[in-house]
């Protein structure tokens, strides 16, 4: 992981670089021929001629994403250097791509030589992560990521929070493999009011809005965590690699009606948009419609196209997000759709929500967290295993879970992906919540940039259990939230 510049006293030439997954953040803006670089966006304030001003192009593509994928930020004429990228600045500004994510799948690799292959590997890279001066420690969920890790990393502390809400409460699964690894477990059970309270300190680190509700849970992690170690092993990019999101067996899950043609399914898909009218098995017969291209984006996809153009006002431009993907679609335009969808992912997804929330919450309570999945021979084993040893009806990231099952229960390594559940759809009902985002929903922010009365019709229609609308509802909270903050 690197993010780093280097200055030419003699040619005085400037060249900064990105890591290939981007781990670590870098933005840079141009004032008077002067290139200014840091890693965060509010120090870039503090050069003389920076100015602060909101940039509309991105509000489209964060309301579809849950992120900001432009280069450009927010703040108008502030850019992040993307991963695995470099600049080089004299006069001029130059960039270069230097490392893509190419996928060469051996069909031929067999189970065994893969899982030998990849234990090796993952081994070498925890390995080389553990080189440290200071006690390192290891976030630890329920999950096979970081139950992993705290497994074959020999560290002594682990670290778990969740919530009182039982279904988002993956703590007695952390204490009962602790227990079993003979190691410490630190936790924390956040509380709704913590939860609630600590969303203007993310927004203030950030940066720029993320609706990623498990970054307040992030949040409370990384801080217990820095109150006893200084370095953790993390398990992002696990998911990324070895395909272990549950939506990357939606190709498979969708194979049988591929028996009818296309533009009919196409036809169903357009009227299906169409109607209000909710019943079991809708949203299976729109994504049959639709091709990979223009159903899937990211992991997140909370604003549909025909939803933008009812939420934002007409004077504010409105850019479909497969104009950002496209193009990397193309690079992978021979590949199976579940390849296709981790390629987006990892150009997408990782560096837009994963990492940036990782680096910048880690940071603010002066953690440092390793990433050990991360890791560029990893990637060389990952980026050669055939589709079914990633991804097939049986389990998401089949043979990460074989391996992990030599060191684990096997109620951790067959445990299915849930991420860092946030018990939103129950908390918007509760008036005490309910209301602030009603007001703020009929703001003079909100009136400014969307139609209020759908974004009141959202609202209300999820307040009355008529329709889940969480993820819409706190992604356009968390946004007019930063807004007020920054702008207004």
């Amino acid at each position: 992981m690197f993010a780093f510049a280097i200055y030419n006293i003699h040619t005085k030439a400037l060249f900064i670089a990105r890591d290939i997954f981007g781990i670590k953040p870098l933005f840079y803006t141009i004032v008077k021929n002067e290139l200014v670089f840091a890693s965060e966006i509010k120090a870039l304030f503090e050069y003389p001629g920076v100015e602060k001003k909101f940039n509309e192009q991105c509000l489209s593509s964060y309301l579809a994403f849950q992120y900001n994928p432009l280069t450009e930020t927010f703040y108008r004429g502030i850019f992040q250097l993307l991963p695995a990228h470099y600049l080089e600045f004299t006069d001029n500004l130059k960039l270069t791509h230097y490392f893509k994510f190419n996928y060469n799948l051996d069909d031929n690799l067999k189970e065994t030589d893969a899982l030998n292959m990849l234990e090796s590997t993952l081994k070498d890279s925890i390995s080389h992560h553990r080189l440290a001066d200071v006690e390192m420690g290891s976030f630890l969920s329920g999950g096979i990521d970081s139950s992993y890790l705290a497994a074959n990393s020999q560290v002594k502390k682990t670290f778990s929070v969740g919530f009182e809400d039982h279904r988002c409460n993956e703590l007695p699964l952390a204490r009962e493999l602790s227990q079993y690894l003979d190691i410490e477990n630190y936790q924390k059970v956040i509380t709704k009011d913590e939860f609630w309270h600590t969303i203007p300190t993310i927004l203030n680190i950030l940066d720029e809005p993320v609706a990623d509700p498990s970054i307040i849970p992030l949040y409370h992690l990384t801080k217990l965590a820095s109150q006893h170690v200084k370095v953790v092993l993390s398990g992002e990019g696990a998911d990324e690699l070895f395909g272990g999101y549950n939506i990357y067996q939606t190709p498979l899950t969708l194979a049988p009606t591929k028996i009818i043609p296309f533009f009919l399914r196409k036809g169903l898909k357009n009227i299906l948009i169409k109607t209000n009218y909710e019943f079991k098995g809708k949203q299976y017969l729109i994504r049959a419609g639709q091709k990979i291209e223009e159903r899937f984006i990211g992991n997140a996809f909370i604003f549909q196209n025909h939803e933008l153009k009812k939420l934002i006002k007409p004077q504010w431009p409105i850019y479909p997000p497969q104009v950002l993907t496209n193009a990397y679609y193309r690079d992978v335009a021979k590949k199976d759709d579940i390849t296709k969808m981790q390629y987006i992912d990892l150009n997408f997804w990782l560096r837009g929500d994963i990492l940036r929330k990782a680096d910048h919450i880690s940071m603010a309570n002066s953690l440092e967290v390793r990433v050990p999945y991360l890791d560029k021979e990893v990637w060389a084993i990952s980026s050669i295993l055939p589709t079914n040893l990633r991804v097939n009806k049986k389990a998401t990231k089949y043979i990460f879970r074989k391996m992990a099952a030599k060191s684990l229960p096997l109620q951790n390594s067959e445990r299915k992906k849930l991420g860092f559940p946030v018990p939103l759809n129950e908390w918007i009902k509760e008036e005490q919540y309910y209301q602030p985002i009603k007001e703020l929903f009929n703001s003079k922010s909100a009136q400014k940039y969307f139609n209020c009365d759908y974004l009141n019709y959202l609202l209300d229609e999820h307040y009355q259990g008529i329709h889940n609308n969480a993820r819409k509802i706190w992604t356009v909270y968390i946004f007019l939230t930063w807004y007020n903050r920054n702008f207004d």
